[in-house]
């Protein structure tokens, strides 16, 4: 009998509950009887951060191991050590005293691992924000992209509609009308593309939580945000085009061909 982690339970069986099929690890099949609820590695457990990922893990009894595995027989070895600082401040400080002890103990041999909890969320901490930045980034190059391509296709479209614009002046269009108009149009370039790109997220969102640790949501705050981006996005770069078309000579127009 076993036990497997999350990211083990994911990987091999997806969606499909592994509860009674049967997992072999070195020739000997083990009959699946649990699932360990997801963990994050540096959610605190116990008190701690998890050093280690605990949703990769696969657990058997002691004894089975023993009888199976060929392993030493039982002794007693500690492998692991929880200390608790009273005040973060002394964190590190700390750390150097524990070293010098186990330094000695072990007669300098360093065969340990020192892990600080604070360490691991501040170097977290400075991953996420240079993620947010690459994005950040990618994302403002994507929008003007995406605004250079809609005021080029309105410019084109003023060109091939510059006789309609002559006709709608003619019958007493001003130029606020014309300028609304190719506005509008601009705006609902820049909605259809925020639309299709939220769709788009929603769907690499869902994958990314399916196909890793990570959990990963589309909240509604952002589709709001993404459908303000892209309404501004077609007002800025559709003014161009539109004051261009508001300003064309109707006798002009009209004589284009």
């Amino acid at each position: 009998m076993c036990v497997i982690g999350y990211e083990i339970k994911r990987k091999l069986f997806l969606l499909q509950n592994p509860i009674g099929e049967e997992l072999k690890i070195d020739d000997i099949w083990f009959t699946i009887i649990g699932v360990m609820e997801q963990k994050n590695i540096l959610s605190e457990t116990a008190g701690i951060l998890a050093s280690r990922d605990l949703n990769r893990d696969i657990y058997i009894l002691l004894t089975t191991g023993y009888q199976y595995f060929e392993k030493a027989p039982l002794e007693s070895v500690l492998n692991q050590i929880t200390a608790r600082i009273n005040g973060a401040n002394f964190l590190v400080e700390s750390s150097y005293i524990i070293r010098k002890i186990l330094l000695r103990r072990h007669h300098g041999v360093e065969d340990f691992e020192i892990i600080i909890p604070e360490e691991l969320i501040i170097q977290r901490q400075k991953t996420e924000r240079i993620f947010n930045i690459v994005l950040a980034s990618i994302a403002s190059i994507s929008l003007i992209v995406g605004g250079i391509g809609i005021m080029n296709i309105m410019l084109s479209s003023v060109l091939e509609r510059t006789r309609e614009i002559g006709i709608r002046r003619a019958v007493g269009a001003n130029r606020t009308d014309i300028l609304n108009q190719f506005i509008f149009e601009a705006i609902f370039m820049g909605l259809f593309g925020g639309g299709f790109g939220i769709f788009l997220g929603i769907i690499m969102a869902n994958g990314i939580s399916h196909f890793t640790n990570m959990k990963t949501f589309v909240t509604l705050n952002a589709v709001f945000l993404a459908f303000g981006v892209s309404v501004a996005v077609g007002l800025i770069f559709g003014i161009f085009p539109a004051r261009k078309a508001s300003y064309l000579d109707p006798i002009e127009a009209l004589r284009y061909e």
